[in-house]
């Protein structure tokens, strides 16, 4: 096989080894109806994954120090406002990637 076939085929495995996770679980649960407390606590897995993400990257080790990475501090600041006054995970984040794009256009 050619290079270009190789990585084709990798690719597509790639994808169908992301994506069978996501939907597996959507299968299973698709004819099943879940308990209130249960939906409601689903809603909060999104926002704790983004919000783990973000303090990740935020913070970082400097020697024996923990600092606060200036681009994705004030990369926040707009995301924050953004994901409490509308509430949407999409526009949260769509504010973050903008924040962050116009931070390393006009400062890096």
């Amino acid at each position: 096989m050619t290079t270009s076939v190789n990585m084709l085929l990798l690719l597509l495995g790639c994808a169908l080894v992301t994506w069978l996770p996501r939907i597996i679980p959507f299968l299973f649960v698709k004819s099943v109806e879940l308990p209130n407390v249960v939906l409601r606590w689903l809603k909060y897995i999104p926002i704790c994954i983004l919000s783990a993400l973000v303090f990740e990257s935020m913070f970082e080790e400097k020697g024996r120090f923990v600092v606060i990475d200036s681009f994705y501090f004030f990369a926040a600041i707009p995301t924050l406002a953004i994901a409490v006054w509308t509430k949407s995970l999409s526009k949260t984040v769509l504010a973050g990637v903008a924040s962050m794009a116009l931070l390393r256009l006009f400062f890096e």
